[in-house]
């Protein structure tokens, strides 16, 4: 068993964090996940979002790997569920691989929370928990392994900050284009009220 763990502050509050996770896949730094299915999601009596998710990935073993665990697969389904809790602020991720279980199986726990000395960044721990099993070489597999989930650990994270980039993106040009509307409305809304106002002032000056 190879245990393997790692601490990251990213400079944005705990809710635009979370937001982004929310929304991680599909994203250019992970082309290893092929397809996110939402299985479930509800809401729980405390408020907290409880969200069950089944991930189609190429886990992208290296070839020596493969050889020793005598397997060319790479399709491997994951099974997730995470919980957010907006009053503590708080998100908790789970997920183990339901594929090449007889071969091996990576526990992974990822927590996002606000850090405790400045609430506009957010901590995220990360933890993995890798068992190889039934064969030799089995903690030279396991170090292995943890070198591949460490660099893709270091993607997610990058691609956490291109979804946040592209949220932040597309709440400026929402902003933009209600601008655009609002003064599109505000110039029509002129111009019909000049057309209009000879044909008052005449009428009011024939009233008299």
């Amino acid at each position: 068993m190879k245990i393997w763990s790692s601490e990251h502050v990213f400079g944005h509050p705990w809710d635009t964090v979370i937001k982004a996770a929310m929304r991680k896949y599909p994203n250019p730094m992970n082309p290893c996940v092929v397809g996110v299915d939402v299985l479930h999601r509800s809401l729980d009596n405390q408020g907290r979002l409880h969200s069950h998710r089944l991930l189609s990935t190429e886990w992208g073993l290296p070839s020596i790997v493969k050889a020793i665990l005598g397997t060319s697969r790479t399709l491997t389904y994951i099974k997730e569920h995470s919980v957010v809790d907006p009053v503590e602020k708080k998100m908790e991720l789970c997920s183990t691989n339901i594929t090449l279980t007889n071969l091996v199986s990576v526990d992974e726990r990822l927590v996002y929370t606000p850090h405790p000395e400045n609430p506009e960044k957010t901590v995220l721990t990360q933890e993995a928990i890798i068992t190889v099993k039934g064969i030799s070489l089995s903690s030279y597999l396991e170090s292995l392994m943890a070198n591949t989930i460490s660099s893709n650990a270091r993607k997610g994270r990058d691609a956490l900050e291109w979804v946040i980039s592209k949220l932040n993106t597309e709440l400026e040009e929402l902003k933009s284009t209600r601008e655009n509307m609002k003064s599109a409305m505000a110039a029509a809304s002129t111009e019909n009220w000049s057309q209009k106002l000879p044909r008052r002032l005449l009428v009011g000056y024939l009233n008299e």
